[in-house]
């Protein structure tokens, strides 16, 4: 469950960068580099700056989320606390990015969008690092090509869908985050940055509160990571 509204999270918060800040895109850095290559081919760089700044904010979260969340390792728990350090260094970044947006009465003006595009990429940077550290392969929430082609290849070879139901979760939180915040920037611009605190303050308690719970009951020692049944 978690997870997915950490997708939901990541569709917003592309949604929101692509229709309000210049049309890049926050964690699609595939997208971002082709963006970068049409530029050159093209010799259109108009918005070259506003995508090399979303590269290089997720590229700097993705490294500063490594460090706070750290590596897997063996009896880390279901929720390791260093993918909560790396949550809340992300809210810090996305709080930052809505008190800019909200001052400027909910419509920055063009000279601010590369700053609030890499506060947001580096937010999702941080993030994609802090899901590496439950140490699942194939386990993301911001980039989801992989996780669309595990699932047509698991239903063109007659696996049940039951194996795949988690993937299609990921897939249809990102598809809903970014309809929501497509929703919120066309008719409650004020409402957007509310939307994505709101989604990563509701895994932040939810999973001190599922620790708490199984702190509580919990006479042995931490299970291995599992992100399928429990998060």
């Amino acid at each position: 469950m978690l997870v997915v509204l950490l997708a939901l999270l990541s569709g917003a918060t592309d949604a929101t960068g692509f229709l309000a800040l210049g049309s890049a895109f926050t964690s699609v850095m595939t997208g971002n580099m082709v963006l970068v290559g049409v530029a050159i081919g093209t010799s259109d760089f108009s918005a070259l700056g506003h995508v090399l700044a979303a590269i290089g904010g997720y590229v700097a979260g993705a490294a500063a989320g490594v460090r706070v969340a750290g590596t897997p390792r063996q009896g880390q728990g279901i929720w390791p606390s260093g993918v909560t350090r790396a949550l809340l260094l992300e809210l810090g970044l996305l709080t930052t990015y809505g008190v800019c947006w909200w001052a400027h009465g909910s419509h920055p003006p063009e000279s601010w969008f590369w700053f609030l595009l890499a506060l947001n990429a580096a937010a999702l940077g941080v993030q994609s690092s802090a899901i590496l550290r439950f140490g699942v392969g194939g386990l993301s929430t911001t980039y989801l090509t992989g996780t669309l082609t595990t699932v047509v290849t698991k239903l063109a070879t007659r696996q049940r869908f039951a194996d795949v139901g988690h993937a299609v979760g990921l897939l249809a939180g990102l598809i809903s985050g970014a309809a929501v915040a497509a929703l919120l920037v066309t008719h409650a611009r004020p409402l957007a940055p509310a939307f994505q605190l709101t989604l990563l303050l509701t895994v932040l308690l939810l999973a001190e509160s599922g620790l708490l719970a199984r702190r509580n009951r919990s006479s042995g020692p931490p299970k291995p990571a599992s992100w399928s049944a429990e998060t």
